[in-house]
């Protein structure tokens, strides 16, 4: 591998199968071009990875694991946690051809392929499938996917799965030496995680209610802030809206609940399910596009508890980026300013940064995508750098509803009689 000065290659080799990507001067590509090139720096950063997966995974089959890991952290100048990660992973996908395969070709992101290979110790998977959902699908949906999929093929319904992740929480407190800031840092479980999303975007809501508007706190500082409130002040009452959204498929032949899962579609053993209706209000609910509560009109800007946790259900997430349900808001599709209703049809659900971001400032747009059965934030034909339609900084979220118990036919999508415009 060689590289050269502007107008050569950033990175080449001469060898069939290798890697290249040209330089170019950026600052003269427009915005698809830009993107054009982010994914092919992308492409090339899947064969990279695949190259140094197969040179770890022979110093490992040669002198042993410990010894690949020593070389990775000399020659790659990475902390020892992390090349022994490096390690387990290429030891994982030199028996996963598929993933391997499409790593080399570029199509399955360096992300998603250790998403697989990690999930591979997890339990059996299939390869190929998950590598083919892998080539089309964003981090955050392909994480689902990976989840459910384990999920489905343990016999357990996931419950030795939950029991590895609780066993594997670990959290650390340190002074970050070079400016003396105390340092938290967090590994839990879904389920757990799902908790302490609901009850820290609650108090994120609140905190944002309480301020000024001429000195506003950024999202990180707010976040920051309801975090340390919530371990200084353990006894304060528990936030409004902080109910952790769940769901399930009822099966009517054989009279139970099967498919349980949070809202962002995570799944999660049964059981948890009967675990967390013990300290929760439970809302049964057939979400039907036509019922009252799922189409308000212009009777409240505002979504619903209904209408939050049948969004949640639908999007499982932000449409944009695929960040949990709790910690997004809802976003009129035809805006309200200009009209449009607080029905369900009209509702997605996003984050704070595509909403703002994305859709105020880019022009993005939500379109139902007919190929995924789900909706997504399309760029504008022409780049646009517009002001924001609305303030850019927007509480968390919107309170989340009570969990659903089930949902047996529950819609997914629009109606034929509620198309997106």
């Amino acid at each position: 591998m060689s590289s050269e000065g502007d107008g050569g290659a950033m990175a080449r080799t001469d060898a069939p199968g290798g890697v290249r990507v040209d330089a170019v001067d950026v600052a003269g590509l427009c915005g698809q071009g830009l993107q054009a090139r982010l994914g092919e720096i992308a492409r090339a950063e899947s064969g990279l990875a695949a190259m140094k997966a197969d040179t770890l995974g022979e110093i490992a089959r040669r002198s042993g694991d410990g010894a690949a890991a020593h070389a990775a952290a000399d020659a790659m100048a990475v902390s020892g946690r992390r090349a022994r990660g490096e390690v387990r992973d290429a030891v994982r996908l030199a028996e996963l051809d598929a993933t391997r395969q499409g790593l080399t070709a570029g199509t399955v992101p360096v992300g998603h392929a250790q998403l697989i290979a990690r999930a591979a110790g997890d339990a059996p998977i299939d390869d190929r499938f998950l590598a083919e959902r892998a080539e089309r699908e964003g981090y955050d949906e392909f994480r689902r996917t990976v989840a459910r999929h384990v999920a489905e093929t343990n016999r357990d319904d996931g419950t030795s799965v939950l029991e590895r992740q609780r066993d594997a929480r670990a959290a650390k407190l340190f002074t970050r030496a070079s400016d003396a800031m105390t340092v938290l840092s967090l590994c839990v479980d879904p389920v757990m995680g799902a908790r302490l999303g609901t009850v820290i975007a609650a108090t994120e809501r609140r905190l944002f209610r309480n301020e000024d508007p001429a000195a506003r706190r950024t999202p990180t500082q707010r976040m920051a802030d309801a975090v340390t409130e919530l371990i200084c002040d353990p006894d304060a009452k528990r936030p409004a809206g902080a109910s952790l959204i769940v769901v399930a498929d009822y099966d009517t032949v054989n009279h139970q609940l099967t498919g349980g899962r949070l809202g962002d579609g995570t799944p999660i053993p049964i059981g948890e399910i009967a675990q967390i209706a013990v300290d929760a209000e439970v809302l049964p609910a057939i979400f039907e596009a036509a019922t009252g509560d799922l189409r308000m009109g212009r009777s409240r800007r505002t979504a619903t508890d209904l209408q939050r946790a049948a969004l949640a259900l639908r999007d499982k997430g932000c449409v944009g980026c695929g960040i949990a349900p709790e910690r997004c808001q809802h976003h009129h599709i035809d805006h309200w300013q200009h009209g449009g209703p607080t029905d369900y049809a009209n509702l997605v659900t996003v984050c704070v940064d595509c909403h703002n971001v994305k859709i105020h400032q880019q022009g993005f747009t939500a379109q139902w995508d007919t190929n995924n059965s789900r909706y997504g934030l399309q760029p504008p034909t022409q780049p646009t750098d517009q002001p924001p339609t609305q303030p850019t900084d927007q509480p968390p979220t919107e309170p989340t509803a009570p969990p659903p118990a089930h949902t047996p036919n529950s819609s997914h999508g629009p109606s034929p009689t509620d198309e997106p415009p």
